[in-house]
């Protein structure tokens, strides 16, 4: 198949050769004023019979961009010394997160787009240049008024002559639609600040998720391996006593299978908690597969503050600053800003216009001069479609209300949610917490027993296998509590008042977000009598 496509692109090559070598030889043969056409002739036929062959992209190629790609998604990124701490790990995903820095250009993208737009407003002034030339001069006879003999004309302009101009024109219906497009690419700005915040609350809510997820790994992870060891331990005694025919069989089969399930359940656990430190890489934008060593956190729960605030408070704060509310009313501005661009498309249009123009012929008495004129214009089929239009743009403004209406609705249902979450998780924690304590304990007490060979290793290995679980639970149900705070903070539409990323250092960024930690006070304080 390539082959034949090479043959086919090679004989339409010759052919165009052909017709540039006979139109070579025409230029040849006639004079110079033909010349000139014959040239512009020859270039549409080469244009004409150029083609574009698909290139697919080599593996050299697609590596070479991938590993140009790798180094720039981690430049500027610093490596993580030491233990990486809660506050440092979001500071990280704030200011090196790919996603965030994508969100980020897109803001900065419509601004630049809002600064764009300004311009549509102002007049237009077009500078022209130009040459006109003919191969003979132009003579025009003329019939006197009333009739008579033909009379003979004269040249009145030169064969070759070049023109120049400045011609400024100023629009009232460019002036209208310029003005409400900017207006619209305005809010259309803010509505790419809203997702920014949007995408941010999302970002720490995983951070914070992913983070305890990655500290429990770190906490279970010598534990499990100390359980998984001691069970085998006893597996390997069992199955030789199995052959020393030393304990019933039906009980040693028994007491591999418990064995078996416990290491079956400590290794799910491993697996689990083994992708947390590949996701929380790719928050902060670390290096895929290096280990990260997570700062010793207590894990209390979390503050009852937000349960305190009366939820008449919360609401007001969520209708004022929830981020997907606030691009829903951006959104149905843009919609009454189409309408009044529909309605200025509707009216005549007024067009002034001034010139200044110079034409180097010698015939010419005056060869430069200035043109002005004012033109009212008005497309007569407004008086058709007008309507339809109108209908259209209002009907966009009735379903942007719509959407805001039950954007409304919505954000509040989703505050009381998050509340209630957060309210159970709490309680979820409480109970974990208070498992855990109670499985630990039992947990040392049985090892104290087995060191005193007064219980059996499957005992041992059953209590700590149960106790890591305990502890897995407590971890999980923190993370959970935070992810429920986080989404409540969300849906406040609450966030650390950071200012520019690039203006930060990272030191400053996690120093910012540890004195911002507490996103409760301000709320606090407005709730009080």
């Amino acid at each position: 198949m390539t082959l034949h496509s090479s043959n086919l692109a090679g004989k339409r090559h010759v052919k165009c050769f052909d017709c540039f070598y006979k139109l070579s030889r025409m230029f040849t043969k006639h004079q110079s004023g033909l010349r000139l056409s014959i040239v512009g002739a020859s270039l549409l036929v080469l244009a004409g019979c150029s083609t574009v062959e698909p290139m697919a992209l080599s593996n050299g190629a697609v590596l070479d961009v991938t590993r140009a790609d790798s180094r720039a998604a981690r430049a500027g990124v610093p490596d993580i010394v030491g233990a990486l701490t809660l506050e440092e790990a979001m500071a990280r995903a704030l200011k090196h997160n790919l996603d965030r820095r994508a969100r980020l250009m897109e803001e900065a993208l419509a601004r630049r787009q809002f600064s764009a737009s300004e311009f549509d407003m102002l007049p237009k002034l077009l500078a022209t240049a130009g040459y006109s030339w003919r191969d003979n001069d132009k003579i025009s006879d003329s019939t006197p008024v009333g009739g008579g003999a033909r009379v003979p004309g004269a040249i009145s302009q030169d064969r070759d002559h070049s023109l120049t101009g400045l011609e400024f024109s100023w629009s009232l219906l460019d002036l209208s639609l310029g003005y409400y497009g900017a207006r619209q690419q305005g809010d259309r700005m803010f509505v790419a600040v809203e997702r920014r915040r949007k995408a941010m609350h999302l970002l720490m809510q995983d951070v914070r998720t992913v983070y305890w997820r990655a500290a429990a790994a770190q906490r279970l992870a010598d534990s499990v391996r100390q359980t998984i060891a001691m069970a085998e331990e006893a597996l390997a005694d069992s199955r030789s006593a199995e052959a020393q025919r030393l304990r019933n069989p039906v009980d040693t089969l028994r007491y591999q299978r418990q064995l078996l399930e416990n290491m079956r359940l400590l290794e799910a656990i491993g697996q689990e908690l083994a992708s947390a430190q590949v996701e929380l890489s790719q928050l902060v934008n670390a290096p895929i597969g290096q280990r990260i060593s997570l700062a010793e956190l207590e894990a209390v729960n979390a503050a009852d503050e937000p349960l305190a605030i009366p939820l008449r408070t919360l609401e007001e704060v969520t209708l004022a600053n929830n981020a997907d509310l606030r691009e829903a009313h951006y959104n149905s501005r843009i919609a009454r800003d189409e309408v009044r661009r529909t309605m200025a498309r509707l009216f005549p249009n007024i067009n002034v216009n001034w010139a200044l123009k110079y034409d180097s012929d010698s015939y010419l008495v005056n060869k430069d001069w200035q043109e002005a004129g004012v033109q009212l214009s008005f497309n007569l089929f407004n008086l058709i479609s007008g309507p339809s239009q109108m209908r259209l743009a209002e009907a966009g403004v009735a379903l942007a209300d719509q959407r805001r209406l039950a954007m409304q609705v919505g954000v509040v249902t989703q505050m009381h949610l998050a509340r209630l979450a957060l309210d159970n998780a709490r309680m979820q924690f409480v109970r974990a917490d208070s498992i855990y304590q109670v499985d630990q304990r039992l947990a040392d007490l049985m090892q104290s027993r087995q060191e005193a060979r007064a219980q059996s290793k499957l005992d041992t290995v059953s209590n700590a296998t149960t106790a890591i679980l305990s502890l897995l639970r407590r971890y999980q149900a923190l993370a959970q509590v935070q992810t429920a705070e986080n989404r409540l903070v969300a849906s406040l539409g609450l966030e650390p008042r950071l200012g520019s990323m690039d203006e930060l250092s990272l030191k400053e960024l996690t120093d910012l977000l540890k004195r911002q930690a507490d996103a409760w006070g301000a709320l606090r304080a407005a709730a009080k009598p």
